[in-house]
């Protein structure tokens, strides 16, 4: 059995709703109503394409897997402080989400710039992952992949992705995470 197994579902209103089930059968939901219901989704599946590729066992979904709920990433959240990788992912990830609104591809290096200037300003040390130019190519691919699976579940069904937090954690080992269907 896979570590989380994620779920969307594709709602006929537009919205969406995200639910992952661990290993240990419990399992932590979301609705993403109205905007939400279209922006998260493609957001969601960007977060498996990035922590897929980059391996990353401590970000969004690997936290998830090993037992945090939707609100224990917010500012009131009982886990404690957000682990550099996961930290790392949703910045990459919202560099790709503004990539898909501008309609622009970014390069690793300006990737890596950006992140760099980000966590100077917030007054944190470096980041310790770095992109490679293979490394974004591989999450581009992957992205459009998914996007064009969701693209194609029809309203009232759901798309499911396999999450394994066995990988490597260095950066750059592919996880053997693999969507099903």
């Amino acid at each position: 059995m896979p570590d989380l197994v994620i779920r969307i579902k594709k709602k006929p209103d537009g919205s969406a709703a995200l639910a992952c089930t661990r290993a240990d059968g419990t399992a932590t939901w979301q609705q993403q109503n109205g905007q939400l219901g279209r922006f998260f989704p493609l957001h969601d599946l960007t977060h498996y394409a990035v922590e897929t590729v980059l391996g990353l066992r401590d970000a969004f979904y690997g936290l998830v897997a090993e037992g945090w709920g939707f609100t224990d990433f917010g500012a009131g959240g009982t886990k404690g402080p957000i682990p550099e990788q996961a930290r790392f992912a949703e910045l990459i990830i919202g560099y790709f989400d503004l990539e898909r609104r501008m309609g622009t591809l970014a390069t690793a290096d300006e990737l890596n710039a950006r992140t760099a200037q980000r966590y100077a300003d917030d007054k944190l040390p470096p980041p310790s992952i770095a992109l490679t130019d293979d490394q974004v190519s591989r999450i581009q691919q992957l992205r459009g992949e998914l996007f064009a699976r969701w693209d194609a579940i029809p309203p009232g069904e759901a798309l499911e992705l396999e999450f394994n937090r066995d990988a490597e954690s260095a950066v750059g080992h592919k996880p053997r995470n693999q969507p099903v269907g």
